[in-house]
Order: C-alpha cells, then sequence, then structure tokens
C-alpha cells in the first residue's frame, strides 16, 4: 500500500537519515519517480505542518541531513489529514503514468467562493524522453541535467530547507480556511476519463481571485535526467512583513510580485501544453488563530481582487479557450480540530 510505504509511524523515523528518505541512486527512470514522489510528499507535508493546518498526531518525525522533517501519516483521528495523504497518492498515480503537469495546493476563506484563494502552493511536472525528472527553479541556483546522485540529493535537501525557512517565516493563515487542490494533466497523452484515487470530475473554473496584494516566491532547483518539476508560493503581501530580504536573498529565494501561475511556462511539449484540471476540497474548521488585518490593492478594485489565470502560452488570445476540466472530492471532511 503506498500509504505504508511513504508515511510511516514516528518511531520508524527516529533513527534515520537523509538516505533513507531519499534512494541512494537516481540513476533510473523508477529511483527518479520515487525521489519525485518522496519530494512531493515531504513539501506538502512541511506545508501543512509548518502552517498548522493537522494536530501533530498527524505527523511522524524524519531526520534529513540535520533537519528534523514532520512527515503526513494517517491518522484516524484527523480525518482531514487523511484526505490529503488521499491527493498525494492520486499525485502518485498521475505521475506513474507522466499525466500529471502540474498540481496546485490552494487555501481559501469562504467555502462559498472557492475560487477566492488566500494562498496557494503550485507544482509543476515535466518528462523528458530519458523519464521522470524533477526540477525546482531558482534565480542564482540550480544544478543541471547529467549531475550525479549525491548531487541530486543536495539539491533536494537545498529545497526543502527553503522550503522550510519560508513556512517559518510567513504571517498566519485567517482562522477559517478550507483546503483545495487542483490537478492539470497533458491532454495528449491523458484519457478524458481518467481520474486519479482521491479525484472526481467537478465544474470548470479557468482562474483563480486573489483576494489583497499577491506575491508570487519560487524556490530551488533539482534535476535528475527523468523529471522535472518547478515549485511556486503566491500569499498576501501583508504575511511577508517577517520575511526579510536577507531571508530571500541567502537563501536564492526568488520574489515575483503580481504574477500569475505559469501552468504553461517554458513548456516544450507543443499541443500537449493544453491541459485538463481536476479539484478536491476539504474544510478545515476553526484554527483558532487571530485574523490578519485586512489588506486591499489599490491597483485593482475596490475590493482589492486580483485575477490568477491559467493561460496557454501556445494558445492565441483570439481562439476561444477549450473548456477545463475539473475533479472535486467525493466527500467533504470537516476534521474536529479542538
Amino acid at each position: 500500500m503506498a500509504t505504508a510505504q511513504l508515511f510511516h509511524s514516528t518511531e520508524t523515523y527516529k533513527a534515520t537519515k537523509e538516505k533513507a528518505l531519499f534512494p541512494s541512486q537516481i540513476t533510473t527512470e523508477h529511483e527518479s519517480l520515487v525521489l519525485v514522489k518522496k519530494l512531493l510528499a515531504t513539501s506538502v507535508s512541511c506545508i501543512t505542518y509548518l502552517r498548522g493546518l493537522f494536530p501533530e498526531s498527524s505527523y511522524g518525525t524524519h531526520c534529513l541531513d540535520d533537519l528534523s522533517l514532520k512527515i503526513l501519516r494517517e491518522d484516524k483521528k484527523c480525518p482531514g489529514s487523511l484526505q490529503i495523504i488521499k491527493w498525494i497518492q492520486g499525485c502518485f498515480d498521475a505521475l506513474e503514468k507522466k499525466y500529471l503537469h502540474m498540481a496546485v495546493l490552494a487555501i481559501y476563506t469562504n467555502p462559498k467562493e472557492p475560487e477566492k484563494v488566500t494562498e496557494l502552493y503550485q507544482f509543476k511536472f515535466q518528462y523528458t524522453k530519458e523519464g521522470p525528472k524533477m526540477d525546482f527553479v531558482s534565480s542564482t541556483t540550480s544544478f543541471e541535467s547529467g549531475t550525479t546522485s549525491e548531487e541530486i540529493k543536495k539539491a533536494s535537501i537545498l529545497l526543502i530547507r527553503k522550503l522550510y525557512l519560508l513556512m517559518q517565516n510567513l504571517g498566519p493563515l485567517p482562522n477559517d480556511i478550507t483546503l483545495t487542490m487542483k490537478l492539470f494533466y497533458y491532454n495528449e497523452v491523458t484519457p478524458n476519463e481518467y481520474q486519479p484515487p482521491g479525484f472526481k470530475e467537478g465544474e470548470s473554473a479557468q482562474t483563480f481571485l486573489f483576494e489583497g496584494n499577491p506575491v508570487s516566491l519560487k524556490l530551488g532547483f533539482v534535476s535528475t535526467h527523468f523529471h522535472n518539476v518547478k515549485v511556486k508560493i503566491m500569499t498576501e503581501s501583508q504575511r511577508m512583513m517577517n520575511l526579510g530580504s536577507n531571508i530571500l536573498q541567502e537563501n536564492s529565494i526568488t520574489e515575483i510580485s503580481h504574477q500569475g501561475l505559469d501552468c504553461d511556462e517554458e513548456d516544450d511539449e507543443g499541443s500537449v501544453s493544453q491541459l485538463l484540471t481536476k479539484m478536491p476540497a476539504v474544510s478545515l474548521g476553526d484554527r483558532k488563530r487571530a485574523p490578519l488585518p485586512s489588506f486591499s490593492d489599490s491597483s485593482t478594485s475596490s475590493k482589492g481582487i486580483q485575477r490568477l489565470q491559467f493561460m496557454d502560452s501556445q494558445q492565441s488570445s483570439a481562439v476561444p479557450k477549450k473548456k477545463r476540466k475539473v475533479s472535486e472530492p467525493v466527500s467533504i471532511l470537516i476534521p474536529d480540530r479542538k
């Protein structure tokens, strides 16, 4: 069972090192795929833990270099964490089939307006002729294709460090939030009827709306000959007040204000860049934190709404856009977080 392999108990991880988290060698397509899966699972675990989405009991401890990581595990007392694990497993299924182009983890505050987000995380995947490779983009730090297994692991650890540093310095989220994930696919190879575990078809949506002044951050780079993944974070600028410029510069985190999702950025696949989407959602209930002050962007409407559109870089604006396929969760879960 995939969950048992990737989300072990705390005891299992107490004495483990980074070689247990990542493959010792990353020279084959299978080893690359394992690395990509574990990086995705570790990243989502980091985000949910440091943003305070689930209780401590939903995580096991795993050592990576000198980092003590919190990895999501099956916690029957927390239905929300179980739902996230199902989403991750759904991503794994799509990665194995080479269908998945991008996964977007989004947070919003009004269950009736899921398109109006307050924070989101974008994981973009590409596949080379040799197989999969995982790539996190940075303005100054990169490891090129053809690097050794040791260099790939170093780049992976660097990515996790950056993510942890960023999460620890962001301002808090609002009290009541809902978490959702959208999956985008390569149309050319993905069957219309395909639905990964934990997802079902839902209503289509072309854009996210961002209330306030969104700031976009890009993180590091990992390449394995086989997979390519870009990670982008978007949050309200108000939450960046504790994130000094020295943190961004010293850790090679690129800040790009007023940027939308780059779902078709740097695509080399031609018509493959036309995507499908799928979407589940889970409410996280009252998070018992002081709400952030309201923030409006004077450069937009009176309510400070920014529109984040999933643009196809290969498609002319004069050509009607193809309706995107979207998925929703089989059931919406509201965890008890007292």
